[in-house]
């Protein structure tokens, strides 16, 4: 009996390293990795992935297929009940490590006709049906308070920078201009070193389904998670104005907009940003 691994990441700026960490921490005994290639987008139907019909092909019966988190498989409540379908035809069984969905036997049957339980199809339709608005939610109040900053004449996306070419250029045309005047180190601004912060798990959770520049996904991605009694947090290495720009990006957090808080996002929000303005006070 196999053990079947699937990965999955959405965009090629996106790396497989919270689900390699996840399914690390499981211990699962000679996995028989299948995964996409990079920018497989989660809206496609499972069976319409090369690598995932390639492991249905693979499969016998017996095996589990293991997945990090439900969404690296399927979208939406039909593909859900679909490849339960699929795989229960199959005889094989599905093990989910993270997320909802992780402390439910989804291949639960009916031990006369064989059916899916209506109790298991009762939870992963309310499920997933609250993941969607969950996200539908989040894209709204990241649009708002993009929206918000605008009219306050913040303007979202990456800060400008400037690469070393360039600014190698400048000092040249400078020490032309002032030949008496000798360029060393100090007059070269040292680009930002990279610094670990922990971010709560809850800020996470709701920048994993915003709309980010690739380096800020990149972070998220790279990010590893540290358990802490009931929630998480996530260790994540970026350079300073990376953790600002997500910082940012969480406002909506705070609420406003005509939307209430909720007082253990919001909680969440601020140790962050106590957490990153901590790192660029002066010391």
């Amino acid at each position: 009996m196999a053990n079947l691994v699937y990965k999955r990441v959405s965009t090629d700026q996106q790396s497989a390293a919270r689900q390699n960490l996840v399914l690390n921490e499981a211990g699962i005994e000679d996995p028989v990795v299948f995964e996409e290639d990079p920018g497989t987008s989660s809206r496609l139907h499972p069976l319409q992935r090369p690598k995932f019909r390639e492991l249905l092909t693979y499969a016998r019966p017996g095996d589990t297929v293991h997945i990090s988190e439900m969404f690296r498989l399927v979208h939406g409540t039909g593909h859900i009940l679909h490849v339960l379908d699929i795989l229960h035809r199959e005889q094989v069984a599905l093990r989910i490590h993270d997320g909802a969905f992780s402390a439910m036997d989804l291949t639960a049957r009916h031990p006369r006709t064989g059916e899916l339980l209506s109790t298991v199809k009762l939870m992963v339709q309310t499920l997933a049906a609250a993941g969607e608005l969950q996200r539908d939610l989040q894209r709204e109040l990241t649009y708002d308070g993009l929206r918000a900053a605008e009219a306050k004449g913040s303007k979202g996306g990456r800060r400008p920078t400037m690469a070393a070419a360039k600014t190698e250029t400048i000092r040249t045309a400078v020490a032309d201009l002032l030949p008496e005047h000798t360029a060393d180190e100090r007059d070269v601004l040292a680009p930002e070193q990279p610094v670990t912060l922990d971010m709560p798990g809850k800020v996470a959770d709701f920048l994993r389904s915003a709309d980010l520049e690739p380096a800020e996904r990149a972070a998220l991605d790279q990010g590893a998670t540290v358990r802490r009694c009931q929630g998480y947090n996530l260790r994540m290495t970026a350079v300073p104005a990376v953790h600002r720009q997500l910082l940012d990006r969480c406002q909506p957090l705070d609420g406003g907009q005509g939307l209430p808080a909720v007082p253990a996002q919001r909680k969440a929000r601020r140790e962050y940003e106590n957490r990153v303005n901590a790192h660029e006070a002066p010391a």
